[in-house]
């Protein structure tokens, strides 16, 4: 059984700067997906933020397809009020009673990540500050969604370039965890605590409580990147994500299976290779 759950356990990475679309082209992309996602990817202005849009698209029905075998025409994807995106209920839904996807895009990433009993949280950064402010005019701004032993870690890091590499490095956790509940932008980041060794070992608090039945990954990409994901217990999802998974109360045993399959590194995928998927 282990095995076969593995198979809905995904990850994967599409760098958008490697793609550089004529309007042709562009258009050619979107047209393999339904008709009602069209708007949510032209309302952008900037090339930059359609491509991120599009290509977070074509990674969603493209990872359904594969992992659940639903034919494109039957795949639906909603989301939750809070805006986390889901998989309808499908009859071949059965496999993985409780598959759940998140999706991130920053800089020149567009990933996404899958699991099959947990619950699945992603995040990507991209280690710049946009505009003209310092680095400490820059952290200050966000001071409020960190604890006070966070900002403390943060400011004491060192040169510039390493108060940002620790900065971001907290924010994609805060971000990967309440990602996986589907909670919105109101949730408090500065009661979510996270603690680690070196990075590895990370474990977070939440009221400072230690939550267990969780585990959580970051890794460095190209271009000073950081991506993390979160993987955890479906008990504690938001009221409205909970509705859309099938099992949230079970034994043990299967949660114990979900909870330590193998984290698969990033399969690198072009958006080529993405769109060859469709009919």
């Amino acid at each position: 059984m282990e095995m076969e759950l593995e198979k809905g356990v995904r990850r994967w990475l599409v760098n958008i700067s490697q793609w550089d679309p004529s309007p042709d082209e562009f258009s050619i992309a979107m047209a393999v997906l339904p008709q009602q996602d069209h708007s949510s990817i032209i309302r952008f202005l900037k090339i930059e933020d359609r491509k991120r849009a599009l290509v977070s698209r074509l990674l969603q029905y493209a990872l359904v397809h594969q992992v659940m075998g639903i034919p494109f025409d039957e795949i639906i994807i909603n989301r939750t009020a809070e805006g986390k995106p889901y998989l309808e209920s499908h009859k071949k839904n059965v496999k993985f009673p409780n598959f759940n996807f998140n999706v991130s895009h920053h800089g020149d990433y567009v990933a996404i990540a899958s699991e099959p009993i947990c619950l699945v949280g992603l995040d990507i950064v991209s280690c710049f500050i946009p505009g003209k402010e310092t680095v400490l005019e820059f952290i200050h701004n966000f001071s409020s969604y960190f604890s006070s032993l966070e900002r403390e870690k943060i400011v004491n890091a060192g040169s510039d370039d390493d108060i940002l590499d620790v900065f971001f490095r907290y924010w994609c956790l805060k971000e990967a965890f309440v990602k996986a509940l589907g909670t919105g932008v109101g949730y408090k980041l500065d009661h979510v605590e996270f603690h680690h060794k070196d990075w590895t070992d990370i474990y977070v608090k939440v009221d400072g409580d230690a939550l267990k039945d969780w585990n959580f990954w970051l890794f460095e990409l190209e271009g000073k990147h950081h991506v993390a994901i979160a993987r955890g217990d479906p008990r504690i999802a938001t009221k409205n994500f909970k509705k859309t998974l099938k099992l949230t109360n079970f034994d043990g045993d299967l949660y114990k299976l979900g909870f330590h399959l193998p984290n698969p590194r990033f399969v690198t995928r072009t958006v080529e290779e993405l769109c060859s998927l469709f009919p």
